[in-house]
């Protein structure tokens, strides 16, 4: 009989995925932290440099010029046509992650100024089902593209996720395709499409619209590979390197363009941004 697989998703951070560690204990030095020393650091470890997760909101907030974001389609929400039911019903899970997280679902879109360019942005949030992506997340994204293509402006994405929503079977696989045509889309408009990759960034997201970006960005040590080094290792039979699939080897091979800390990611941006002003 074949070797039962773990294809839960890697965690590094986060108070469900510690063992018990308290969310704001950097899990790479053990410091402690209070929610508003961590907010003035951008969720950076100020000792170490490591990069705790960050929600959507207040990506946007670190990102966006103070008041520019715009929401778009906030009233969009994921259906459950297979009334699909594992250890409660889709519906429920869908219900209770929107009280948790006050999202309507993984991403967050609209238009927004960084640096004072003009821009949309994407940004997914890993608290909301792990940043998957069902059909609810590949709208939005495609809404986002065909805005910025239409108002011919540059598209910011932030990605976090596990990878495409099980709950929605091929519905959610469908997103894959339907992605990469939207950005086909935004590129064939001349508009730029910027990726940044926050940890993790895996599975289906990875493997469509978060490879095809003009510029690839990561933050610091953000996992970013099909599948993690754990479900990797059991299926290969293999000891893999420490940094397996981390945001470092990706630079060093060549498939991403540049490492940018946190604090540095705005004004990176925006210097980005002006080179393609008037859709350059």
């Amino acid at each position: 009989m074949a070797g039962r697989v773990d294809v839960s998703i890697e965690h590094r951070d986060g108070p469900e995925s510690d063992g018990g560690q308290a969310a704001n204990t950097c899990p790479t030095c053990n410091s402690h932290y209070r929610d508003d020393e961590l907010e003035r650091t951008l969720w950076v470890c100020a000792h170490c440099g490591h990069h705790f997760r960050v929600r959507a909101r207040d990506r946007i907030a670190q990102l966006a010029d103070s008041g520019t974001f715009a929401e778009d389609d906030a009233d969009i929400r994921s259906a459950d046509p297979l009334e699909f039911f594992d250890l409660r019903p889709y519906r429920e899970r869908l219900a209770k992650a929107e009280i948790d997280t006050q999202l309507g679902d993984a991403i967050v879109t609209g238009q927004a100024k960084i640096e004072r360019r003009d821009c949309q942005l994407a940004v997914m949030d890993f608290a909301f089902m792990g940043g998957s992506m069902g059909s609810a997340v590949g709208e939005k994204f495609a809404r986002a593209c065909e805005r910025a293509a239409e108002r011919h402006l540059p598209l910011v994405c932030v990605t976090a996720s596990g990878g495409a929503r099980m709950q929605e079977g091929i519905l959610a696989l469908m997103q894959l395709p339907k992605t990469v045509c939207a950005v086909d889309l935004l590129q064939e408009s001349r508009s730029a499409f910027l990726v940044v990759m926050a940890h993790p960034t895996t599975g289906g997201v990875l493997a469509s619209f978060a490879s095809l970006g003009d510029i690839l960005i990561a933050e610091p040590g953000a996992l970013m590979s099909f599948a993690g080094p754990r479900v990797v290792q059991q299926v290969t039979r293999e000891k893999l390197p420490d940094d397996f699939g981390l945001a470092e080897p990706n630079l060093r091979y060549g498939h991403i363009d540049a490492i940018v800390e946190r604090r540095q990611l705005k004004p990176f941006l925006g210097r980005v941004l002006a080179l393609f002003v008037n859709g350059g």
